[in-house]
């Protein structure tokens, strides 16, 4: 049934006029200024396309655009789904596929995330070279579909190492302070305790959030090259913590996406 879904999304985006995207870009919170930047072509709230869900995040508009950027044939998440709002591994990933189905070889993820080592500032862009799943679910559960990708996929390179050198490249020039580091998920919605960080940076991870590990396990299983971006919109230094500011967060995010908004066009015009 998954891929009949999946196949029905899909006809149903490129009967609005989207033409088939070579990437895919799935937009975190207070990242969707990116969006301004694609001359759309065809744009779905998502509750009129087949199975996918709905966004219940105030921060996040709920849209696919599908056009172009930079030249490059694109299909844009604005705004993504998260395990925390109830949905399914399953739920929140079948965006991927359909984007795969569509056509996409590249998909570029973004997200909010805690700055856990003490070298990041705030606003700082985070070109994720491995991820941690402690999340307590995966979304590759249960039966597989070989027409969707093998049982058994490997995770030793989840993101693109080319992609991931091309994008410092980028930032480099783009004067955009950038890091390489370490993505750990957890399942939310509330912020870790200072036991909590002490525990995530201790394994190795360098930024926190709750969102891109599914999305990054569906894409490796699918065949896509992977990318993704964590902006570090708050700090989490056990001995330094301070209460979240959620207004503050937003406000942190809006800052890095404007730099993931000059970064990311400018990899997509030398990826292609």
């Amino acid at each position: 049934m998954l891929y009949d879904d999946i196949q029905e999304a899909a006809g149903v985006i490129r009967a609005a006029g989207a033409p088939p995207p070579r990437a895919g870009l799935i937009l975190g919170t207070g990242l969707g200024g990116l969006a301004a930047e694609i001359e759309p072509a065809a744009v779905l709230p998502y509750e009129t396309i087949p199975h996918f869900p709905s966004s219940t995040v105030e921060s996040h508009a709920g849209r696919l655009i599908a056009g172009t950027l930079r030249g490059l044939p694109v299909a844009a998440m604005d705004g993504r789904f998260h395990f925390y709002e109830g949905y399914s591994m399953q739920q929140i990933t079948f965006p991927v596929r359909v984007m795969r189905a569509l056509g996409a070889e590249l998909l570029i993820v973004t997200n909010a995330a805690g700055g856990m080592n003490p070298h990041y500032r705030l606003g700082d862009v985070v070109v994720l070279d491995d991820q941690i799943n402690l999340m307590g679910d995966n979304p590759l559960r249960g039966i597989n579909d070989d027409r969707l990708g093998p049982r058994f996929p490997d995770m030793s390179e989840p993101f693109d190492r080319e992609s991931i050198e091309l994008a410092m490249d980028q930032a480099l020039a783009l004067a955009i302070p950038a890091h390489r580091g370490v993505f750990v998920a957890v399942a939310g919605p509330n912020l870790e305790t200072r036991a909590e960080y002490r525990m995530l940076r201790g394994m190795g991870a360098d930024v926190v959030g709750m969102s891109t590990v599914p999305e990054t396990i569906v894409a490796k299983h699918a065949g896509l090259r992977t990318l993704a971006f964590s902006i570090v919109t708050d700090i989490c230094l056990p001995d330094a913590l301070e209460p979240a500011n959620i207004d503050q967060i937003l406000k942190v995010a809006a800052i890095g996406g404007e730099r993931l908004a000059r970064l990311i066009p400018a990899l997509l015009e030398r990826w292609k």
